[in-house]
């Protein structure tokens, strides 16, 4: 009886394992993919080298991808900036354990919280010339600009406003720069010269009930009349990375800051280095150092219409704007300048010293940051009339003078040295290019060959004069292919280079003459 009852008891513990063992099966093979013979049919998933999970299809994976992106841009409340670098491995299996869609889906979504991400926000992008700077949005932009224009406007009377580019397109930008309601300027301001800055038509003038009636200088209201940016302000709207975009304080130090830009001062008809030097308030030592190829020292002649390189602290935006002043001043009258055709620009003579005035002005002074580069008196009331100075000078611009060959290193400079093998002297009075025989040699300024020929310690020699009175020498010639009378062109093949005469080796010696009288060559001719 108790064998029976073990049997039953055995019999029913197979059949319950047996179900267990029936259920576990089809639960695990319903996770597995089912074995095709037409290929890969097992893909496993990696975001950004991370694996994510395994499905039974590549296209499930790429729509997982999507809707992942789509949920953290979500929780971003902006436009995802995410690299997502998605590799696809797949093989040919029986069975496979295949992950399902959400757990994927979450897999995807944490490497791309985990990876470096950021978002597109709406930004705006100002470029002055070169310079270039994002900024979080347009009161950013607005409060930039402002900063820059309040460095000359203390009294905070102008206000910088953004409106909207029409001739660029929807996302363009411009700048307007004007007063404030409550304390715009009430006078009729219509002419405008350069960059939009304006004046007064009525200067000295108002009508009153058909009467024209002569301004006073109580009648002018003072200060900054308008402000404006010299440089073209591009203004865009668009979409870019948090991480590309510029603090506001870091933008208004880079714009604001002055740093050392080059410009140019073209000489006028009676400028000299010193009155250049301090109207551009530089050193004359500085301004000379800078212009070395045109000024050896102050006594330097000036030439009109050159230009003196310099340098001035500006920043990356300029200011310019108009301030109406009242001054009781010390004033130069302008000088009058009696042309004379037949002498070089380089001559001149004063027929009458000037002699300053005094006056009280009303003017407008036009500035580009603190520089003043304009002024336009309204109305003037002179105490004492100014002289101007009356000076000839000359209209012909007068030669230039060119190294004399190409290539060649200077062996020999002008002044004392020591006696080259015991045959040359020990003042030379020129400069000695060293440069192989039969180089060519061309007239370093326009001119009438006075001789060409054999001239003793020269050996072949020519020597050119010139219209401003100055004479030119080529020795050490090898072969002279000019003649006495000729007329030359500046760079004009005259010569061949060689050693004759007192030399100690192939070169050319140049000389000029000034007065009949030798000067250093390099401090005409470049080197």
């Amino acid at each position: 009886m108790t064998v029976r009852k073990t049997h039953k008891v055995l019999e029913y513990r197979f059949i319950l394992a047996s179900f267990a063992t029936l259920v576990f099966c089809a639960i695990v093979f319903l996770q597995f993919t089912p074995f095709h013979s037409d290929g890969d049919n097992y893909f496993h998933a990696f975001l950004n080298d991370t694996y994510v999970g395994s499905t039974s299809d590549s296209e499930t994976i790429d729509r997982l991808l999507i809707e992942a992106r789509r949920n953290v841009a979500a929780e971003a409340q902006g436009t995802l900036f995410a690299g997502a670098n998605l590799r696809i491995e797949s093989e040919e299996v029986l069975f496979g354990n295949v992950d399902s869609d959400r757990r994927v889906r979450q897999n995807m979504e944490e490497v791309l919280r985990n990876a470096e991400t950021d978002i597109l926000s709406p930004s705006y992008t100002i470029k002055i010339n070169e310079y270039i700077v994002n900024l979080a949005s347009e009161e950013e932009a607005v409060q930039l600009l402002q900063a820059a224009i309040s460095r000359y406007d203390e009294s905070g009377e102008f206000k910088v406003s953004l409106m909207e580019d029409n001739g660029r397109g929807f996302s363009a930008q411009t700048v307007q720069i004007a007063k404030k309601p409550d304390e715009a300027v009430t006078k009729s301001i219509t002419k405008t010269p350069r960059a939009g800055i304006a004046f007064l038509s009525d200067v000295g003038d108002r009508e009153f009930d058909g009467v024209v009636k002569e301004l006073d200088f109580d009648d002018y209201d003072l200060g900054i009349v308008s402000m404006n940016f010299a440089e073209n302000v591009e203004i865009s709207e668009s979409y870019m990375p948090k991480s590309q975009l510029t603090p506001l304080d870091v933008a208004i130090e880079e714009v604001t800051k002055e740093e050392e830009k080059p410009s140019e001062y073209t000489i006028v008809s009676g400028d000299t280095l010193s009155g250049i030097s301090m109207k551009l308030n530089i050193p004359m030592e500085t301004l000379i150092s800078l212009n070395s190829d045109k000024l050896k020292d102050e006594h330097s002649t000036l030439h009109i219409d050159d230009k003196l390189i310099y340098t001035v602290p500006e920043p990356e935006v300029s200011v310019e704007r108009i301030e109406r002043v009242y001054k009781e001043e010390i004033y130069e009258a302008d000088v009058i300048i009696i042309p004379k055709d037949d002498w070089y620009t380089t001559k001149t003579n004063v027929i009458q010293q000037p002699s300053a005035g005094s006056r009280n002005a009303i003017k407008d002074e036009y500035y580009i940051n603190d520089k003043l580069v304009s002024e336009t008196v309204l109305k003037e009331e002179v105490l004492m009339e100014a002289v101007p100075m009356i000076m000839e000078q000359g209209t012909i611009i007068p030669p230039t003078y060119i190294k004399p060959l190409s290539g060649g290193y200077v062996s020999s400079g002008f002044g004392r040295r020591k006696s080259p093998g015991g045959i040359g002297s020990t003042y030379h009075k020129g400069v000695d290019w060293a440069t192989p025989t039969g180089t060519s040699v061309y007239a370093s300024s326009g001119g009438t060959v006075a001789s060409a020929g054999w001239g003793s310690g020269y050996g072949y020699v020519v020597y050119i004069n010139h219209p401003d009175g100055r004479q030119t020498r080529y020795a050490h010639l090898s072969k002279i292919l000019v003649s006495a009378g000729q007329s030359v062109a500046q760079g004009q093949l005259i010569a061949r280079s060689g050693s004759t005469g007192n030399s100690t080796g192939p070169h050319l010696h140049f000389e000029i003459l000034i007065n009949g009288s030798q000067v250093d060559p390099l401090n005409y001719v470049p080197r």
